[in-house]
């Protein structure tokens, strides 16, 4: 795909992009936009395909076309990769061809089910993402943060979805600067069709996050809560010590392949009580700590010489992410221990600005996470489809709006007067 000088290709494997050139666009700032972590994801099996004989590129991406043992888990890699004549790369998106709405964390569900009552077909579809991974961060990459190159990316995956026939391309927990700029209809114009390429559609969602308000220690973030919040953490900490439980924050080369098979055990318990699918392997979890363990922190639980439970973070420069958790044991308040207390303790030793909790967790609010805003762009290639999911998205909106304000109302945080 040609355009201004620039051409659009397809790369079906991270390891085929150079992690140096890839890198220069993603920047340091997120650790889920960076090669290692994207590349993590293919080798150990998560998403794409370990086959051989896989094809170099989607010729014709529908499911039919599938080869036998390709791709079961429902993740194509088709990454986005922008270059100017001489073959520099320009801009970059994690990109994939998906075959089912599942490890996205923006639920498609009902879209999927309208447009396939309606005689249509929603999957496969396009989907700028990271896997598995409800963290907001850049999803259009591109080189000096230039706001053509990142819609140049957008018109072209639009422009793939309507190719294939594609009912929709999606791109999840995007900056909402990026969201609005999608959302405004600003991509390049050279006819009708190309106009709606530039249509895309805006979606919010809650979450949790800490903000770190200057904190010298934890006692002082304490002492920003009201009295009632305040006592309770206080009480869900010492229950834990007076347990015999020691918190262990490993990074780096503290973190060795036994902790790797601790994590994974504690990982699949998880899965199991919730009756959830184990998207992530246990190579995933062995490459990441082989590739960016300077970037992780390892929560473990440790009782009488035994890791009993661990919390999985990823090191940002300015945010902790947290990600996956799980316990051998039921032991009360552990969960909150190392998941959100933790947590909050390495970001202001670290001087982090925010620590973000993952997905959901109305619980967490108590605890000093407050609610955010987080969002996704659509682009839906019916008329007649695009114009429902669009009345769906202001109401939609409308309720995410009212939580919100409902639940700062509910701030654990002493009332400023």
């Amino acid at each position: 795909m040609n355009g201004s000088g620039t051409t659009l290709s397809i790369a079906t494997r991270m390891a085929a992009i150079d992690a140096g050139e890839w890198d220069a666009l993603a920047g340091a700032d997120n650790p889920f936009t960076s090669h290692a972590f994207l590349a993590a994801m293919e080798a150990g099996g998560a998403v794409g395909s370990n086959e051989s004989d896989a094809p170099d590129a989607p010729d014709a991406p529908n499911d039919d076309d599938k080869q036998d043992g390709y791709n079961n888990n429902g993740w194509e890699p088709m990454h986005l990769l922008l270059r100017d004549a001489n073959g520099q790369l320009l801009a970059a998106m994690p990109h994939y061809l998906k075959h089912h709405s599942y490890g996205e964390y923006i639920f498609d569900h009902g879209w999927a089910n309208g447009f396939n009552q309606a005689g249509g077909s929603y999957y496969p579809k396009l989907l700028g993402a990271v896997p598995f991974t409800p963290a907001t961060g850049p999803r259009l990459l591109a080189k000096d943060n230039r706001d053509d190159l990142k819609l140049a990316l957008a018109h072209g995956m639009a422009a793939l979805a309507d190719q294939y026939q594609l009912s929709s391309a999606h791109i999840n927990f995007l900056t909402e600067t990026d969201a609005r700029m999608l959302s405004q209809g600003d991509a390049p114009a050279l006819n009708e069709q190309d106009v709606n390429r530039g249509r895309w559609l805006l979606r919010t969602g809650l979450q949790f996050h800490w903000h770190n308000q200057g904190f010298a220690s934890f006692d002082d973030f304490l002492h920003s809560l009201s009295s009632r919040k305040r006592k309770n953490i206080r009480k869900e900490r010492a229950s834990v010590t007076a347990a015999g439980v020691t918190m262990l924050r490993l990074t780096g080369d503290a973190i060795t392949p036994a902790h790797i098979d601790d994590f994974y055990r504690f990982y699949m318990s998880t899965i199991e009580r919730k009756w959830g699918g184990a998207y992530l392997t246990h190579a995933v979890f062995a490459h990441l700590r082989q590739t960016m363990a300077d970037k992780i922190l390892l929560v473990m639980a440790e009782l009488d010489g035994r890791i009993i439970g661990g919390a999985l973070n990823f090191i940002g420069t300015d945010a902790l992410y947290g990600r996956n958790w799980g316990a051998d044991v039921d032991l009360p308040n552990l969960h909150f221990e190392a998941c959100y207390y933790q947590a909050i303790e390495f970001a202001i030793e670290r001087g982090l600005h925010r620590v973000e909790a993952g997905a959901q967790g109305v619980h967490k609010l108590q605890r000093g996470y407050l609610p955010v805003t987080t969002y996704s762009a659509h682009y839906i290639a019916n008329d007649g489809f695009r114009d429902a999911v669009a009345r769906f998205l202001k109401a939609e909106q409308r309720g995410v709006t009212a939580e919100k304000n409902h639940l700062a109302m509910t701030s654990p945080f002493k009332k400023v007067t």
